[in-house]
């Protein structure tokens, strides 16, 4: 029997392609209708990968700075941030040299003053008890008293130094030194004493001792202090003078940011002046002459400071610290008796430091130092008097030594130590008009200090203040051109 024949097989479906070529991964029911594949979405396009929260809001905010709202935006952030660091590193600036100022007027130099009045005190103090020796067992009160003011004033100047030099260290050595010293000095100037009043020899042998110890370890130790606290003193001086010159230019940058943002609104709206950003100009340009006018004055009045008062103060000290030393050589000569040819010399190499070699010229002493120094005639004309009272001095010595020479040690002591015509009555006449003259720079110094650091008042507190009031400007100036596209 012949089995009826059999239907071909039905072809599977094609799947529909789009009129581009491409193929959409989604297929045809029989009939034409469409079925979902695995991974497609109901609309039948392919479902792209998940944006992150970070990557959207990227994306919005590029597509928003294409938009001149949203450029806008930016300029006011930028011009804001400007102005306020701006204000900010104006304050840290200035505050940096309000601290330096503060530390010349209030630190720096009073120290660097103490250490050359510890210096004074002490060479005094050796030149005091040398004097007070020669006059014999019968020693006078008032180089007594004058020795005990000067080793009390050096012992409580020691003090202080070690309280407010903690920064550096070289001074915290010497003070150290200093305060190990000048008890064992003491001592031995007082065995000296004590042997002079009984007419024993060995008093000589003792104060020699005493004024070794101060030449060879007390009074380098003092010039040591001395020269560290004045190098401090100078660093406190560049530190206050130095110019901001970050605040000067974040000053500068601001104000070109400023400027071309008001250009830029110029070109586009054809509008001249945008009231906000022309404030911030104006606070941003004044906080800037004030930051320069303020330390151009204050700089000016810190240099005056220094050139009229604390180098003239200086100089000053020197030729002090020169005077006490020859004096106090003066003295050993005849406490040596007969065997001081090294304390005359000494003598002599240190009054041709004060008052200079007639060969050398003009200018060559340390007196004619300090009177050039001298801004003014009141300072001038006390170093004038002590170069005459010098003058008078070299005589008066010459004839002491003539005395000496000629076996006449008594009437040379008299020359030297004497109440009349001696070269005691003339030291003391050039330590007094030092003084004068010192006591003048002094206030000299503090006058032209404090003018100067009062120029800085106000200017840290001022430049945060406008600062803030420059970038609210600014943020306002950009809101009224963003309120017109609303």
């Amino acid at each position: 029997m012949t089995q009826p024949p059999t239907a071909p097989p039905t072809p599977p479906p094609v799947p529909a392609v789009p009129p581009d070529g491409t193929d959409t991964g989604v297929g045809q029911e029989p009939g034409g209708s469409a079925t979902a594949q695995p991974g497609a979405a109901a609309s039948g396009s392919p479902v792209g990968p998940r944006r992150t929260a970070w990557s959207e809001g990227v994306r919005r905010l590029r597509a928003a700075a294409t938009t001149e709202p949203g450029r806008l935006r930016a300029v006011g952030a930028v011009l804001a941030a400007l102005v306020l660091l701006f204000g900010a590193v104006t304050a840290w600036q200035i505050s940096d040299r309000v601290a330096a100022a503060d530390a010349v007027v209030d630190h720096s130099q009073p120290l660097s003053a103490d250490a050359a009045h510890i210096y004074r005190s002490l060479a005094d103090a050796d030149t005091s008890a040398s004097s007070g020796f020669l006059a014999g067992g019968d020693e006078p009160r008032s180089e007594r008293r004058r020795y005990e003011k000067d080793i009390r004033e050096a012992s409580e100047l020691l003090a202080s130094a070690a309280a407010n030099s903690q920064g550096s260290r070289t001074a915290q050595r010497q003070i150290a030194v200093l305060n190990r010293g000048l008890p064992v000095y003491t001592g031995l100037v007082e065995s000296a004493r004590a042997d002079n009043r009984q007419g024993l020899p060995l008093g000589g042998a003792y104060l020699r001792y005493a004024n070794e110890k101060m030449r060879g370890e007390l009074l380098p130790a003092a010039r040591k202090l001395y020269t560290a606290e004045t190098r401090q003193l100078g660093g406190d001086y560049e530190d206050a003078k130095s110019w901001p010159l970050l605040a000067v230019g974040t000053g500068v940058v601001a104000l070109a940011a400023l400027g071309w943002a008001q250009r830029r609104n110029y070109r586009r709206t054809n509008r001249v002046f945008n009231r906000g950003l022309l404030g911030a100009t104006a606070v941003s340009l004044a906080l800037l002459v004030w930051l320069t006018a303020g330390h151009a004055m204050a700089r000016s009045g810190l240099n005056e400071s220094d050139t009229k008062g604390a180098r003239s103060l200086h100089a000053l000290n020197e030729a002090r610290i020169g005077t006490l030393q020859a004096r106090g050589d003066e003295n050993m000569t005849l406490v040596a008796r007969g065997g001081g040819a090294v304390y005359e010399e000494s003598y002599k190499k240190q009054m041709a430091r004060v008052a200079g070699r007639s060969e050398r010229g003009a200018g060559s002493g340390l007196l004619d130092n300090a009177r050039d120094a001298a801004d003014d005639r009141a300072g001038s004309s006390a170093v004038e008097e002590a170069q005459d009272a010098v003058r008078t001095w070299q005589q008066r010595h010459k004839k002491a030594r003539a005395e000496d020479d000629g076996g006449n040690y008594e009437d040379a002591v008299a020359r030297v130590i004497g109440a009349k015509d001696s070269t005691r009555e003339s030291f003391d006449e050039v330590d007094r008009s030092l003084s004068r003259a010192g006591a003048h720079e002094q206030r000299q110094f503090e006058k032209a200090a404090d003018a100067g650091r009062d120029w800085f008042a106000g200017l840290v507190v001022g430049a945060l203040v406008l600062a803030v009031l420059g970038a609210a400007a600014a943020v306002l100036g950009i809101g009224r051109r963003l309120a017109e596209y609303r």
